[in-house]
Formats: structure tokens, C-alpha cells, sequence
């Protein structure tokens, strides 16, 4: 009976230890792309509920206080549900912590369809679920993706909001006209929503440990609660108030450039050219942030590109309206982006980035919740937009100095 040689059974134990790396990276690489296509899935849907009533209220015949409350709930909100993001992740971890909220999407966002009342509950469901989503995310990136790619992650993910909810808004409209009523131009939102939830599933079916809790800072003593760090309220004011302006700004741009002198085409025109520098600002600051360990920088930059935007508005408001626009579009932009790479930097590991994510984002969609509202009131006591852009470039200058900590690690 022959025997095999040594070299004959060491070349097949090499052919098959060849065979099994070779299925290993296979399955790494299938796991990575996994990874992307849900992440990419789930940024796309996070922002198209929210995008379909401005240009559905004069198809659907809504109301000025419809549409007021629908405007007001998904950033109160955001403020008030943002803890619970913090709480799923120590229930559940980041990843089933972001299925549970994708499943919520999906309810919220078929309840919008059943009449007035539902559409308003619905909303509210929504706003919770991306409450959560918006805390996680950082964690998440934190946690899956390597220090070198959370920039570009972060990048990913702003620039996928403002496609998703510039293509449903694009279509909603036409969806009502054609259909002769609103519920199905707001039921496209449930399609991006199953596309989010079959891309979270398999990232969060997957075995994995739960998380372990974490109370001790790096040196071994007990992590003080954020709210007692300068760290955490100085993220709080960056996001907080870039966060107020943003949504004045997109609220009233449109207000303020017809009372200046705009047409009101053109400042539609405007409004969806504030909108595209919005999507290029969230995808280019992250992305340039993350690479380096100190994001001052960044910070002096995504204040003084909409100082400079609101400048223009105030100073000569019809001498380059679309100039302006792009401007606060961009620099508006990066900072709602940026302030994600902050948590991740900053965060030493997925309980502290929770705890950052979400006491900046529970006060600071509070505070954004009263934007809209409070310069409503300022331009019918002031009877001019000039008070309001005035007030916005004190606070940028405020934000100067408040915003600067969350930049850097303490020395």
C-alpha cells in the first residue's frame, strides 16, 4: 500500500490553508460591502419624511397651521427622543439599537398615509426613530469603521440624507397630482424605509457581543457625567446653535430674498441651490476633518463660511442671492456633519460617544425647535429680516468661542 510522501501531503495542507484564506477574505469582503450598502440604505432614509410637506402643502391644500406643526415636530422631537438613543444602545447595542429604529421608520412612515391625524402621528414616530438613528450613527461609524474612514463615513452619510429627501421631495408633488391625493406621494417615504431596514438587518442579526459598559475615564477613575464637562457643553453649543440657524435658514430663505427684492422663482431657485451646498458642505467637512487630531480648524471654517453668507444677505442681499445661498448652504452644512466627527474624536469609546451624541443633540434640536418660530416673531416686531441677520451674525461670533473645546483633546 503506498504511503503519501511528506512533500505531497505538506503541498495539499498549503492548498487547502491557501483555499481557506482565500474563502475567508472572500467572506470579509462580502461582510464589508454588507456593511457600506446598510449604511449608505439607512443614511438615505433618515431625512425624507421630514422634506415632503413643503413642496405636498400646496398640492394638498394643507393649512399655514399644519404646516407650521409639521415643520415644529420633527426637530422638538429629535430633542426630546434623543435619550433614547443612549438607552438602546446599552440595551441593545448600536447596531439592533438601529434595526429597532428602522422598524419604527417603517411604522411612522405608513401611518403619515391614514389621514391628517395619522400623518401627524406618523411624524412623530418618525422624528423619534431618527432621533435615535442620529445618536447611534456616530457610535456605529465609531465602532465598524476604521479611525482613517470615519471622516468619509460621516461624509457618506450627510451626503445621503440630502439625495434621499431631494429625491422624494422632487417626486411627491407629480405623486399627488397624478394620483389626486396626498397620501401617496407621502407613502414614497416607506419605500427608502424597508430599503433601511433590509440594510440594518444583517449587520444586526449578526452574532456579536452586547456591549459592555464602560464608567471609567482612560486613567482608570470615574468618568464624570458629560453635562459636567467642558467637553460636552461645548459640543453642545456648536451643534445647538449652527443647529438653530440651519433650520431658520431653511425655513425663511426663500421669505427673506423676496422681501429684499427676489422673485419668488427665483428665490426657489435659491432655496434648492442653499439645498445643494448643503449636501456639498456635509460631505466635504467630515471628510477633511477627520484626518487630522485637531478640528479647531474646521470649526473656525464651518462659522466663518455662513458669517460670510449672512453678511452678504444683510449688506447686499440682491447683488449675488444665489452666491449667498451657496455659501450658507455649505458652511450650514458642514458643521450639521462635522459635529458627528466631533463626538466620534472626542469620544474615547461607545458609551462616551453615545453620551456626547446625544446630550448635544437633546439640546440642540430643542433649541433649533424655536428657530423658525422666534424669527417669525422678530421680523413681525422688527418689520425687516435685517434684526434676524444681524442676531445670527452675533451668534455665529458667540459660537466662536463657546465651540472651540469640542475641537481638540485637552493636553
Amino acid at each position: 500500500m503506498a504511503v503519501p510522501s511528506t512533500s505531497s501531503a505538506a503541498s495539499s495542507a498549503a492548498t487547502s490553508s491557501a483555499a481557506s484564506s482565500v474563502t475567508a477574505q472572500s467572506g470579509v469582503r462580502t461582510s464589508g460591502v454588507l456593511l457600506v450598502v446598510g449604511f449608505v440604505l439607512l443614511s438615505l432614509n433618515t431625512r425624507v419624511a421630514f422634506g415632503q410637506v413643503g413642496p405636498l402643502a400646496p398640492v394638498a391644500g394643507f393649512s399655514s397651521g399644519t404646516v407650521t406643526l409639521l415643520g415644529l415636530l420633527p426637530p422638538l422631537c429629535m430633542g426630546v427622543f434623543a435619550p433614547l438613543g443612549a438607552c438602546a444602545r446599552r440595551r441593545y447595542g448600536a447596531e439592533r439599537g438601529l434595526l429597532w429604529a428602522s422598524v419604527v421608520l417603517v411604522a411612522g412612515a405608513a401611518l403619515r398615509m391614514a389621514g391628517l391625524p395619522g400623518l401627524i402621528a406618523g411624524t412623530v414616530l418618525v422624528s423619534a426613530a431618527t432621533a435615535v438613528v442620529n445618536v447611534l450613527v456616530p457610535v456605529w461609524v465609531h465602532a465598524r469603521f476604521s479611525p482613517r474612514r470615519v471622516g468619509t463615513m460621516m461624509g457618506v452619510y450627510a451626503l445621503s440624507m440630502g439625495i434621499g429627501s431631494a429625491v422624494v421631495a422632487a417626486l411627491v408633488a407629480p405623486v399627488a397630482q397624478a394620483s389626486g391625493a396626498w397620501q401617496p406621494a407621502i407613502g414614497l417615504a416607506v419605500v427608502p424605509a424597508l430599503l433601511a431596514l433590509a440594510g440594518i438587518a444583517p449587520q444586526a442579526l449578526r452574532r456579536a457581543p452586547r456591549p459592555a459598559p464602560t464608567a471609567a475615564a482612560p486613567g482608570g477613575s470615574p468618568r464624570r457625567p458629560v453635562a459636567r464637562t467642558a467637553l460636552g457643553w461645548s459640543l453642545t453649543a456648536f451643534f445647538g446653535l449652527q443647529t438653530l440657524m440651519f433650520y431658520t435658514t431653511l425655513a425663511w430663505l426663500p421669505s427673506v430674498l423676496v422681501a429684499a427684492g427676489v422673485s419668488r422663482t427665483a428665490a426657489g431657485t435659491h432655496q434648492a441651490v442653499f439645498i445643494l451646498g448643503i449636501a456639498a458642505g456635509g460631505f466635504a467637512a467630515p471628510a477633511l476633518a477627520a484626518r487630522r487630531a485637531d478640528q479647531r480648524p474646521h470649526i473656525a471654517g464651518a462659522i466663518a463660511v455662513p458669517l460670510a453668507g449672512f453678511a452678504g444677505l444683510l449688506l447686499a442681499p440682491v447683488a449675488a442671492p444665489a452666491l449667498w445661498a451657496a455659501v450658507l448652504g455649505v458652511g450650514l452644512g458642514a458643521a450639521q456633519s462635522l459635529a458627528g466627527v466631533l463626538y466620534v474624536r472626542r469620544g474615547v469609546d461607545q458609551q462616551h460617544v453615545t453620551a456626547l451624541s446625544a446630550m448635544a443633540q437633546t439640546c440642540g434640536y430643542l433649541v433649533a425647535a424655536t428657530g423658525p418660530a422666534l424669527a417669525a416673531w422678530l421680523h413681525t416686531a422688527t418689520g425687516s429680516w435685517q434684526a434676524l441677520l444681524s442676531a445670527f451674525l452675533g451668534v455665529l461670533l458667540l459660537n466662536a468661542v463657546l465651540s472651540m473645546r469640542a475641537g481638540h483633546d485637552p493636553l
